[in-house]
Formats: C-alpha cells, structure tokens, sequence
C-alpha cells in the first residue's frame, strides 16, 4: 500500500505571487517545444533542461542521452518524459542520488524541478518519506505528475528557477546552483576513504580512471592528426 503524501503548510514565497513587472534580463528565459523551434534552438533547448537537471557542474557530453534527445526531437516524448528520463539515468542517480541523503536529494530534486526552494522541513520529510517507501523512480514520478507542475511548466515548458524581481531588495533570488551536489555527511566518508582535497589530493574511482583514459587517448589522436596535416604542409 502506497503511503499519501503527507500535507504541508506553504510558506510565503515571492514566486506564489502574481508578477506585474516588465520582464527585462533577470528574468527567466522560457524554454518550450511549443513554440516550434528550429533546429538550433531545439539544441538550446536541449541544452537548457541538461542544465537545469545536472546543473552547470556536470554538464558533460558523457552524460547526455542521445537515445531520449533522438525521441525528444521526433516528438515521441515531451519535455516532461525527456527530464523524467534524465532524472532516472545512471549518470544522474551517481552524481547527485548516491552522494546524498534523502533530505538533501529532496531539496534538490524540488529546485530542479519544481523551480523553488522547500517551503519548509515539513514539505522535506513528506517527499523523503516518498523517496523511501517508492524509490527514486516514484519519487520523480510524484514530482513530474503534481499539479504544481503541470500547472506551471506543463508537458512542453523546461522548469526555471521561478522568483519575482523585487527592486526594493537589495539582494535578489540567489541561483539554485550555488548549491553543491553533496553535503559534508559525504565529504567527510571521501575524506576517511584518504582524499585530501585542500591539497589536490584525491583517489580516483573507477569511472575517473575509465574517463581519464578516454581522454588521453583522445588528446593522442588529435595529436598524430596534428603530426600528419603539418607533415603535409
């Protein structure tokens, strides 16, 4: 039996409110297969939900799913499916699932998806008891499936960090990338594992080594590509 999810008060955020002001450059640019983009501005928009799922600091060509950017393009899933796909791949539950508690995954997964911060530790234990009881893949699934979503960015729209620009603040909406991937629970288990990293000083995971060497071997083909045009020359 699938435990409800527990009710939650919603606290006073700035982004509940209606906003009245002429959009200038802070804020948001709306990203959405609605508006028929052409085929640069469909890698945009590409672009823009990797950086909005894996945020700036893992936005690496290794992590792209050309299979689902392959369905995306020929309209056989919306935005919606695409990020429900990022949020279940391999890449995403390793890099931001397994190096967190389920509190910390929660707040995360809100920001990126949802576009806000937790309203208050109510709403974080209410969708961690779901991450608990139905797994990462109900937990996306709660997410993706909310009426708060649909409501707000709909099968075509790629969540956005929401907030009003209120000029009499003196500081605005600070990004939701400012937040690091993992917590100090985590940097303390790397650090009894012998990484030292105020010193540069760290083990390398199997994944590290496997990119390193995708990475000279690479860089040694550019290399004798390099060699062979200027013997030519």
């Amino acid at each position: 039996m699938t435990l409800p999810l527990l009710s939650y008060p919603t606290g006073c955020q700035n982004q509940r409110v209606n906003s009245f002001e002429i959009p200038g450059d802070e804020n948001p640019r709306i990203f959405s297969t609605a508006l028929l983009p052409d085929a640069q501005e469909f890698e945009t928009l590409v672009l823009a939900t990797y950086r909005r799922i894996f945020n700036e600091q893992q936005l690496l060509s290794c992590h792209r799913d050309r299979f689902l950017e392959s369905q995306l393009r020929n309209s056989q899933i919306s935005v919606r499916e695409f990020i429900r796909g990022l949020l279940l791949s391999d890449s995403f539950r390793r890099l931001n699932y397994e190096c967190s508690n389920n509190y910390r995954f929660v707040e995360m997964c809100v920001q990126r998806v949802l576009g806000r911060r937790v309203y208050n530790q109510r709403e974080t234990l209410a969708w961690s008891i779901v991450l608990a009881t139905q797994g990462i893949q109900g937990f996306t699934g709660a997410l993706l499936d909310s009426d708060e979503y649909m409501d707000i960015f709909g099968e075509d729209t790629v969540p956005y960090q929401r907030q009003r620009i209120l000029p009499q603040k003196a500081m605005g909406e600070l990004p939701f990338e400012r937040m690091p991937r993992y917590g100090s629970d985590h940097l303390e288990k790397l650090e009894a594992l012998g990484n030292n990293f105020l010193n540069n000083d760290y083990i390398l995971s199997k994944e590290d080594i496997r990119m390193l060497g995708i990475f000279i071997a690479a860089a040694s083909v550019l290399l004798l590509a390099y060699d062979r045009l200027a013997s030519l020359l």
